[in-house]
């Protein structure tokens, strides 16, 4: 058979791909004189497992087949193994799968029927994504989401950290301190406030930001609602590869702890009762309570985070994880809402596109706000070798900060340019006023390719931060003078 030239041919031989993985037990597309097809088919002999054997070799339309199935499981080799709809993978992987024991677990699925499709563990940011796509394209999802959350007595609403504890609170208390400084500004400015007369009341914008989340929380249970994905307000925890019980906790009300602490600086011993210890050290990935262990999938030791391939998926072939518990992966909000998007759309949309875990674009909210976007100057280093790249960087001073005299050449921004591909920026760093704002934008240019050259030639908008990128001359290597006589 020839190439496939048409779109209506690559249809009708990937439904007739489809097909036969969802009426096989067992599916090996294989070619007849590979050792590896061999050994696996032998495994399954010995299993007393009967497969569908699809050569390859054999057929006419063989290479088309490999073609599709290169664009469906992101495998171009053979053998390529389905087990009761699971996609496995080549030789090694299903023999890895039967020494762990998930090839028996899988085989014993023919003849059961799953409530659900997909079920998602944690009502965050990720979780919300995936499960809202999946039940676009028609598949019957179940959202689990409940935190057991500290201070003690605390409830969360559906969102995850960002919404209750994260992002949202985050900025909007953030937003309360610039307001601050914002007055002092305006003095210098001409408006006349009274020190006395202007003060804060911390109880009436802690309400205001409680009711801001709480009704993010219930527009989120509408959104599923309205989606028909079923959200249940409780504790998952796996007890086999393929069912969630389901434990209802209890908020309770805060007890107390009676703590005993030394202290690092002298050898004094505090006592005393708490309702609450707060220990700043990071944070907890949440895994260890939920049953992985029985489901058999894979998980860091010393921080619970959760090792995945580049398609987000575990050691366990139909669980996935995205979001904040990743091995080596970001913990933002954005990220885990495009990971879980284009993961329902590969689950069940046919489609292969992936995140991309290098180009994003984040922000620090503290009082000079910071921003960057691809490698901080050191891992760029590690990567490219420091003679292979310039980096150029510029205090500045923002033209909002000069009446009132604060913060001058206290702002600063740097880009890493990759020598050996065309100057390529490969690194933005900013700090300053709007960080968000304005890294977003170069983030966008980063993911177009942005070089040195095509910075030099925008024309920027003046006065602002952001133009401070299209003028920028100062190379770090050279040692050269980079604060700012105005602006």
């Amino acid at each position: 058979m020839p190439p496939i030239d048409n779109d209506t041919g690559r249809n009708q031989l990937k439904s007739r791909i489809q097909e036969l993985i969802d009426s096989n037990q067992v599916l090996v597309f294989s070619k007849s004189y590979c050792p590896f097809c061999v050994k696996v088919k032998d495994l399954f002999k010995e299993l007393n497992v009967n497969c569908n054997v699809v050569e390859l070799d054999l057929i006419d339309d063989g290479s088309n087949y490999q073609e599709l199935l290169l664009e469906m499981t992101r495998q171009k080799t053979v053998p390529n193994v389905f087990v009761n709809k699971t996609h496995i993978g080549g030789c090694d992987k299903t023999m890895q799968a039967h020494k762990d024991g998930i090839l028996q677990k899988l085989l014993c699925r023919e003849n059961e029927v799953y409530e659900y499709d997909l079920i998602v563990i944690g009502g965050g940011s990720g979780g919300l994504a995936c499960s809202k796509e999946a039940a676009m394209l028609g598949k019957k999802v179940m959202v689990l989401d409940y935190v057991v959350p500290t201070p003690k007595g605390n409830t969360w609403g559906l969102g995850g950290t960002c919404v209750n504890v994260g992002c949202i609170p985050k900025k909007l208390m953030h937003q309360t301190a610039l307001l601050g400084t914002s007055m002092q500004d305006a003095r210098k400015f001409g408006w006349e406030l009274p020190e006395e007369t202007v003060k804060h009341n911390w109880e009436m914008m802690k309400t205001a930001v409680n009711n801001y989340i709480g009704s993010l929380n219930w527009g989120y249970r509408v959104a599923l609602r309205d989606k028909n994905v079923n959200y249940v307000n409780s504790y998952a925890e796996f007890i086999e590869p393929h069912k969630i019980k389901v434990e209802e906790l209890e908020a309770g009300t805060p007890g107390r702890l009676k703590v005993t602490a030394k202290s690092t600086e002298s050898d004094e011993t505090i006592e005393g009762e708490y309702n609450t210890v707060l220990i700043a050290v990071g944070r907890d990935a949440c895994t260890g309570k939920i049953g992985l262990d029985q489901a058999g999938v894979k998980v860091n030791p010393k921080n619970g985070k959760v090792p995945v391939n580049d398609e987000e998926q575990t050691n366990v072939p139909h669980i996935y994880a995205i979001g904040d518990i990743l091995e080596g992966k970001w913990e933002l909000t954005p990220v885990a809402i495009q990971a879980g998007k284009l993961l329902a759309r590969r689950l069940y949309a046919g489609a292969s596109l992936k995140c991309d875990y290098v180009n994003v674009p984040t922000t620090v909210f503290t009082p000079l706000e910071y921003g960057a976007c691809g490698h901080s100057e050191e891992k760029a280093i590690e990567l490219y070798g420091q003679d292979n790249l310039e980096v150029y960087h510029s205090l500045f001073w923002p033209l909002e900060f000069t009446v009132p005299n604060r913060d001058n050449n206290k702002c600063y921004s740097k880009i890493i340019c990759n020598k050996l591909d065309n100057d390529r920026v490969i690194g933005f760093h900013y700090l300053g006023p709007n960080a968000g704002e304005v890294t977003q934008g170069y983030g966008v240019a980063m993911k177009c390719g942005l070089t040195k050259e095509q910075l030099d030639n925008t024309i920027g908008i003046h006065p602002t931060c952001a133009e401070i990128f299209t003028t920028m001359e100062v190379t770090k290597s050279s040692g050269g003078d980079i604060t700012q006589a105005g602006c």
